[in-house]
């Protein structure tokens, strides 16, 4: 019989972390939520430990760290929840790498005996360059690709930097770039809701590459990045990526709706503001350290992620 492993997640009421927390209490491990409402989280989640934590500053919380097999960082204000203001800039910033930065230190502050053995932080495929819009707008991007420039991909170097700091204490890293992740809920209820009132379809020119891949291999991923030792250094969370626009008519195919509707790249723009660039440009992200892990898909397929969408 396997020892039960003491497993501290963030964020984990999220879409993501709510299955993983499920995954995790079904292998009986023991898991411990940084919640900034734990009685909120507790409910929600089950039979967990929640403890009230402010990530964003030390406190009684940090001592819940000790001897946990990993910590899992999934908490991030949502990059959609409002128009990107200098304001809100600010706090998607603070909410990640400044809660990333807090993380490690009080890991820092922990007898190294008891300091966790590993810390799976999350990232995002906006961490790479926009791909041009000329003719070789296909080329795969790996994660040996350099960052890019926009405010997104600033955000996740220093995200990741900040991560890359727990390694001199002993802790084992991985810095899970993510795409879209599809499933119940999530960035796919988003983008079905106009396919349902029938006037669904690509988004400004639909040649954009978008790196997705299904929550049920999210969670397999960070599952097996718990256990597993190679699992270090970046690693692009996705299955493949697809064109918006075929992603479109892979979408309609699945409701049964039409895709012929586009949503023209100035109406973005004025809906989404800066963040607009994100939806209108993208990059063929592929997941070239997962294949050298031996990693399997549960969907492989975009069909097949989007036929498990409930």
């Amino acid at each position: 019989m396997t020892t039960p492993r003491k497993v501290v997640v963030t964020g984990a009421t999220g879409f993501i972390g709510s299955a993983l927390v499920a995954a995790l209490r079904a292998a009986g491990d023991t898991v411990v939520v940084l919640s900034r409402d734990a009685d909120r989280a507790r409910a929600a989640l089950g039979e967990v430990t929640a403890v009230t934590a402010d990530l964003q500053s030390p406190g009684p919380w940090t001592t819940s760290l000790a001897d946990a097999a990993a910590v899992v960082h999934l908490a991030g204000e949502p990059l959609a929840a409002r128009r990107w203001s200098a304001q809100q800039k600010q706090i998607l910033r603070d909410s990640r790498v400044e809660t990333t930065r807090t993380l490690v230190e009080a890991i820092a502050a922990l007898p190294a005996p008891s300091r966790p053995r590993a810390l799976l932080c999350a990232s995002g495929t906006d961490y790479y360059p926009f791909a041009p819009d000329t003719a070789f707008d296909d080329d795969e991007v790996t994660e040996r690709d350099p960052p890019g420039d926009s405010f997104l991909a600033r955000l996740c170097r220093d995200w990741e930097a900040e991560a890359h700091a727990a390694e001199p204490l002993g802790a084992r890293v991985a810095c899970l770039r993510t795409g879209m992740v599809l499933g119940p809920g999530g960035a796919l209820a988003k983008l079905t809701t106009p396919f349902r009132f029938f006037v669904g379809g690509r988004i400004g020119s639909g040649r954009q590459w978008v790196p997705w891949i299904h929550r049920d291999d999210t969670v397999r991923v960070y599952t097996a990045a718990i256990a597993d030792e190679r699992y270090t250094g970046p690693i692009n969370l996705v299955t493949d990526s697809v064109r918006n626009a075929d992603l479109a008519r892979a979408i309609g195919v699945a409701l049964h709706r039409p895709s012929w509707l586009p949503v023209p790249g100035f109406a973005v723009r004025i809906a989404l503001g800066e963040f607009a660039d994100h939806a209108l440009h993208g990059r063929r992200v592929i997941p070239a350290r997962l294949r050298e892990l031996g990693f399997t898909w549960t969907h492989a397929t975009l069909d097949d992620a989007l036929a498990h969408r409930d």
